[in-house]
């Protein structure tokens, strides 16, 4: 069956605090594991105060210490913002504390703005490296050589997996090129999805790490007892999209019962385009919604994003949303066998 995994992305609520934000993330991971999703990844972001994740690899240290088997990892760490050696020493130190459980995600993109960029002490055009970037953080987590100079303590000979991020077919062309995994940005920039599959599947090459493509879709879930309630739930969303065109990164919003009232008709227009890969509704509802975008994605992993206001209504989604796939799996295997 489809492996069901989750993004999470650290909110800061109108009624929460950074503490609060990875208490929360932390506990959601403890239910995940419980209920059968596979991976649970958080992305960096900076200078943005309603996300608690700048520090990637803190938090996922405080995440993996209250998990026992989930995978937990970076979807993803920004590269341009860093030397690899750094992100080498970060990961490798994470999987000797944590053995056989971390993922490492990486994107192109610098997860920000151009004000925070320099003050990231970086430039646009450090994105121009990334491939080169790759494949030295892809070296610095092979065991070290006996002549070798530079090494990445205590990173060598721990082989973090890594994934290519995008949301275009460069990333697609990347990581096929590479033999990477491939994850696809869908639950913010779902435009070049399917050419972005089929670009990854068509050009894959076989490495030492993956024999044949492995592609994850990111997905927008949100999921509640009846369709009326989660679409409620999912404004919440809507707004942050709303206010990120607006240039007011705040803290998350609780749900209102008329979104209509919050966005103008182009800011409607730019969100649900952003947003036109969601599923919205009730178990039925997301059932069968998972079920269309498996068989016209052929993915072999969904990445879910429920971005919910309320941690118990969030966790709740997540416990719908993992039956709901489950139940999807039993019907498949029913129609294998009969």
């Amino acid at each position: 069956m489809t492996s069901l995994s989750i993004l999470d992305l650290v909110r800061v609520t109108q009624d929460t605090d950074a503490r609060d934000a990875f208490d929360n993330a932390r506990d959601l991971a403890a239910h995940a594991e419980r209920w059968g999703y596979r991976r649970f990844w958080i992305a960096e972001h900076h200078n943005m105060p309603g996300v608690a994740s700048a520090a990637t690899a803190v938090v996922l240290s405080h995440i993996a210490a209250g998990t026992r088997s989930i995978r937990v990892g970076a979807g993803g760490i920004m590269l341009p913002n860093h030397a690899p050696i750094i992100i080498a020493g970060h990961f490798g130190t994470l999987a000797r504390l944590y053995p056989g459980r971390i993922d490492l995600g990486l994107g192109r993109a610098p997860g920000t703005d151009q004000l925070t960029v320099r003050a990231l002490r970086r430039t646009l055009q450090s994105s121009d490296s990334f491939p080169q970037d790759v494949l030295e953080l892809q070296a610095f987590f092979a065991s070290a050589g006996p002549n070798q100079a530079v090494q990445a303590v205590p990173a060598a000979g721990t082989d973090v997996p890594l994934w290519i991020l995008g949301s275009s077919t460069y990333g697609a062309q990347l990581a096929a090129v590479l033999g990477l995994p491939y994850a696809f940005a869908s639950h913010f920039a779902p435009d070049q999805l399917q050419l972005a599959l089929d670009t990854y599947h068509s050009h894959f090459k076989p490495s030492d790490q993956l024999a044949k493509p492995y592609a994850m879709v990111g997905v927008n879930v949100i999921a509640a007892d009846t369709d009326r309630e989660a679409k409620r739930l999912a404004t919440t969303q809507q707004m942050s999209f709303t206010n990120m065109f607006r240039g007011r990164r705040g803290l998350s919003q609780p749900p209102i019962d008329d979104i209509e009232t919050y966005w103008s008709p182009a800011e409607k227009a730019q969100a649900m385009q952003m947003l036109a890969r969601s599923i919205v509704g009730s178990p039925d509802t997301v059932r069968a919604g998972l079920a269309a975008l498996l068989v016209e994605t052929g993915a072999d992993e969904l990445m879910v994003v429920s971005d919910i206001y309320d941690h118990s209504a969030r966790l709740h989604s997540y416990e719908l949303i993992a039956a709901a796939h489950a139940e999807n799996g039993n019907v498949s295997m029913m129609g294998a066998m009969a």
